[in-house]
């Protein structure tokens, strides 16, 4: 994904490639014994991922089981048979709903990078009590509304990597890995983190203050229509989506993620999925729309529901 001489972007490549053949034991960060354990613990990935989670444990509220039980169900059925390697998380603090499956697991960020680098960014003027720039602006939008790589290189290089681990730190993302060798595509990220940038966006906070959450937001919500897919699957028309999503061929199974930070009267609600080992680019992003739709429909459903009554569960 990123702009770097064809050499070093093929060494990285085949790194990643290399990286993503150990399975899940080098995604939890712990090294495998050998080859035979490590082609063994792939294998029970692939099989567990085509046979798809249990609902049970999936999605949580202690003030709307049903609602959360109906959720997870429809998660559950959305990864029944995928061959995807999946991860995510949703949080809706307004009907305080939870849902999380495989949240540790690390994978490429792609282009959802860009919101880190963007954010990194804004902190950065705040603490010089300065107002973004016409030239970053103009790259800053293009990076996120149209997922532009050379923009995002130039915001990389310009913010530099102690400043965007420090965005990390005070974000406390402490499990997202930056690429050490500058390739911003293959930073390493996990559901969790990501759910903690998505409401970062959207909540009082001392990292971004309230014009920055606003900045980031409009530009999320701006996203070309060609590339509005993955987590506002199923979102209804009343709420306003705030996505970013990213892709990447390494080198070829792709990486499919999709974050969204979805706003509307009653509050905002998250989404986070990452996939990877995705046979083609439409698998994957058929793969994140399954899974967020049943979340997008379920949370509509009830708010249709609560406005004609009082639901309880």
């Amino acid at each position: 994904m990123t702009m770097r001489p064809r050499a070093r972007w093929s060494r990285g490549l085949l790194a990643l490639s290399t990286a993503l053949a150990v399975g899940l034991a080098g995604y939890c960060g712990t090294r495998p014994a050998g080859a035979g354990t490590s082609a063994a613990t792939a294998a029970a990935v692939r099989l567990a991922a085509a046979s798809g989670p249990a609902a049970a444990g999936l999605c949580s509220s202690k003030t709307h089981p049903r609602l959360a039980a109906g959720i997870a169900r429809g998660i559950a059925g959305a990864l029944r048979g995928r061959s995807s390697v999946v991860a995510l998380t949703v949080d809706d603090p307004a009907e305080q709903i939870t849902c999380a499956y495989h949240t540790w697991w690390r994978f490429p960020s792609a282009s959802v990078v860009k919101v880190i680098i963007l954010g990194t960014l804004l902190r950065e003027l705040q603490a010089r009590h300065q107002h973004i720039g016409p030239g970053q602006a103009a790259l800053a939008r293009i990076m996120i509304t149209q997922s532009d790589n050379h923009a995002a290189t130039v915001l990389w290089n310009d913010v530099g990597p102690a400043r965007l681990q420090g965005f990390l730190t005070a974000a406390g993302m402490n499990h997202t890995v930056l690429d050490p060798d500058g390739f911003w595509g293959m930073t390493l990220v996990n559901a969790h983190d990501e759910m903690v940038l998505l409401r970062l966006l959207v909540t009082p906070n001392k990292v971004l203050d309230r014009a920055s959450r606003a900045y980031a937001l409009r530009l999320m919500a701006s996203v070309i229509p060609a590339q509005r897919w993955g987590v506002p699957a199923g979102a209804p028309a009343n709420v306003t989506v705030h996505v970013k999503n990213g892709w990447l061929p390494v080198p070829s199974l792709w990486v499919i993620n999709s974050i969204g930070d979805f706003t509307q009267a009653a509050g905002a609600y998250s989404i986070a999925v990452l996939t990877r080992d995705n046979p083609s680019m439409a698998y994957g992003v058929d793969t994140v729309e399954r899974v967020a739709s049943p979340v997008n429909r379920g949370l509509a459903a009830y708010a249709r529901w609560a406005a004609r009554g009082s639901p309880r569960g």
